[in-house]
């Protein structure tokens, strides 16, 4: 099932931010959702208008991937089949996650919600635009500095790189540190760039790790993601063109441009879901490069288990690698743990001891977002950069 073009339910005009019309008591087991966007004046002209969330029709939470219908200069609108009784949740952008709806000032909303009983049209009047109502860098700890418009080869879309720096950065000029790539830089560092208005923490919970003495100082690279996430963070051609960009672009200009350890030893990568799927592939492709990958929920079933199927068949010497495992089981994390226990599984196969090159972790009670991932984050953190 797809969105379609035409809206076959009738429009109905309402007064509120987010209304919900029921227009049909029919007993059939799917429904028309009619999403009807009114946007503010300080949409650009030439711009896009894209919903988002949590199901294939809404493009599985890529933000720039299920575009609405112009009707008029300030309305958008898109109809969509839905199961009896799908739960919805759903955002509206302008393509990206730093462009996203707002509705009050200064706030970055939640989700929108809606269980599908029956025919329904849903208005949303959004009053303006994340990139241009929101700070820039609300709620980050510690310095930051921004990389923007990077663009690699091989890839179709230009992206910023946020760089985390440590406390004794700007103080100790002699000193180099570890580095830690984290993909999805949106969702890392600053709530008012992260998709569901809550990020990582990842700024927060490193600089209190290293002020109670239990990691290292570290340099953290946050990259962000585009709209060819899903294919960016896989073994496809273009994932293997987002490996090469970060390994043989961005490295070395982050090691040009700051004081890094550059050894494989004291270089990480981390992120979760496909982006834990990017982080392992990481690791394997790159162990010279990349020595310790975080791998929070990661989709390790994804095409066909291919990742798996790559590992069993593998004969070589044991790759100098770590690696963090964890996933919860609440909602779609329930899907993922059989992915990561197979993983384990297959790391044992190969010689790797659990304790000492990877760790599994899972937390029963868990989701899949990033208010989850940054209550763990800790875990992956001391697991890499740890001081013994």
């Amino acid at each position: 099932m797809k969105f379609m073009p035409d809206c076959r339910i009738p429009h109905v005009s309402v007064l509120c931010l987010l209304s919900v019309l029921f227009l049909s008591n029919s007993v059939s087991q799917e429904f028309y959702v009619t999403l009807k966007v009114f946007v503010p004046r300080s949409t650009p002209a030439e711009g896009r208008i894209f919903v988002a969330g949590n199901h294939p029709n809404l493009g599985n939470w890529d933000p720039g991937k299920v575009e609405l219908n112009r009707e008029k200069d300030s309305t958008w609108s898109i109809t969509g089949l839905f199961s009896s009784r799908t739960a919805l949740e759903y955002k509206i952008t302008r393509g990206s996650w730093n462009r996203q709806a707002v509705y009050s000032e200064g706030v970055v909303p939640g989700n929108f919600k809606l269980i599908v009983l029956r025919d329904t049209t849903v208005i949303v009047r959004p009053i303006a635009w994340s990139d241009s109502f929101l700070p820039s860098a609300s709620g980050i700890t510690g310095t930051v500095r921004y990389h923007r418009s990077i663009k690699g080869e091989g890839l179709r879309y230009e992206r910023d790189v946020i760089v985390w720096l440590p406390p004794s950065y700007n103080n100790v000029e002699a000193r180099r540190y570890p580095v830690l790539y984290v993909h999805d830089g949106q969702n890392v560092f600053d709530p008012s760039t992260s998709y569901i208005g809550y990020d990582w923490k990842v700024d927060e919970v490193t600089d209190s790790l290293i002020q109670a003495g239990k990691i290292q100082e570290i340099i953290t690279v946050a990259v962000n993601n585009s709209p060819d996430r899903v294919p960016e963070y896989s073994d496809s051609d273009v994932g293997r063109n987002y490996a090469k960009f970060v390994v043989q672009q961005l490295k070395p200009f982050i090691d040009k441009t700051y004081r890094t350890k550059t050894d494989a030893s004291n270089t990480g990568i981390m992120g979760s879901s496909m982006g834990g799927l990017a982080s392992f592939l990481f690791v394997w492709w790159y162990p010279d490069v990349f020595s310790k990958a975080g791998c929070l929920s990661s989709a390790f079933l994804f095409d066909d288990d291919k990742i798996l199927k790559e590992v069993r068949s593998y004969n070589g010497p044991k790759k100098a690698i770590r690696v963090y495992m964890d996933c919860g089981g609440a909602g779609m994390e329930a899907q993922l743990k059989n992915g990561m226990d197979e993983m384990r599984e297959t790391l044992l196969k190969k010689g790797h001891n659990e304790g000492v090159d990877f760790e599994y972790f899972y937390d029963e009670h868990a989701e899949h977002n990033e208010r989850a991932w940054s209550e763990r984050v800790w875990r992956p953190l001391m697991f890499m950069f740890g001081k013994n």
